[in-house]
């Protein structure tokens, strides 16, 4: 079953995310710490800053990732749907297919890990707790099985809600196109 039709083909999305800057500009437009619509310059600077892990960038690097998001990367990014580029006013904002590359993006946690290795580490350390003081192991078994189960729990809820929160630009899109979907007659899918 496909919920979305008009969808980025897998081997134009591996396209988009073999270049760094590309994947650098779209995570800089997803963040939301932007507006929908962002000027060039700010933008490269922003990618610059990322590139070079500090801020201001230095002025070469930042000119040289203006020239290339200008040249190269912003025609085909909006080539392939995945940002709006005016060229006349330097104006960038993303487009629906983002959702698209957004989603390979996302796999991964800050540290490097994907979200399922992160969970399967967090079920294992709960299990181990709770197993062991229910053994009566010294320091573990100090704390109520019930307790380590709970915090294991909270943990759990505010990863997920990390997780979603991290992700709600493509949550937000998705249920826009489902809504849209559905306010269209049924006669004209």
């Amino acid at each position: 079953m496909q919920l979305r039709r008009n969808t980025l083909p897998e081997s134009e999305i591996y396209e988009v995310l073999a270049n760094r800057r590309r994947r650098a500009t779209i995570q800089q437009l997803s963040d939301g710490v932007y507006p929908t619509t962002i000027e060039l310059h700010e933008l490269s600077e922003a990618v610059a800053a990322a590139e070079a892990g500090t801020s201001p960038p230095p002025r070469a690097l930042r000119e040289s990732v203006y020239s290339s998001l200008h040249q190269t990367h912003l025609p085909k990014l909006e080539e392939l749907g995945v940002v709006r580029y005016d060229r006349e006013t330097a104006e960038v904002s993303l487009q629906p297919r983002a959702r698209d590359v957004n989603v390979y993006m996302s796999v991964a946690t800050p540290y490097g890990i994907t979200w399922d290795e992160y969970y399967r580490a967090l079920a294992a350390v709960t299990l181990t707790l709770v197993v062991t003081s229910l053994a009566g192991v010294p320091l573990v078994s100090a704390v109520d099985p019930l307790l380590w189960a709970s915090g294991s729990l909270f943990v759990l809820a505010a990863s997920v809600t990390a997780q979603l929160w991290g992700a709600r630009w493509y949550l937000v899109e998705t249920f826009r196109g489902w809504v849209d979907r559905l306010r269209r007659p049924l006669g004209r899918r």
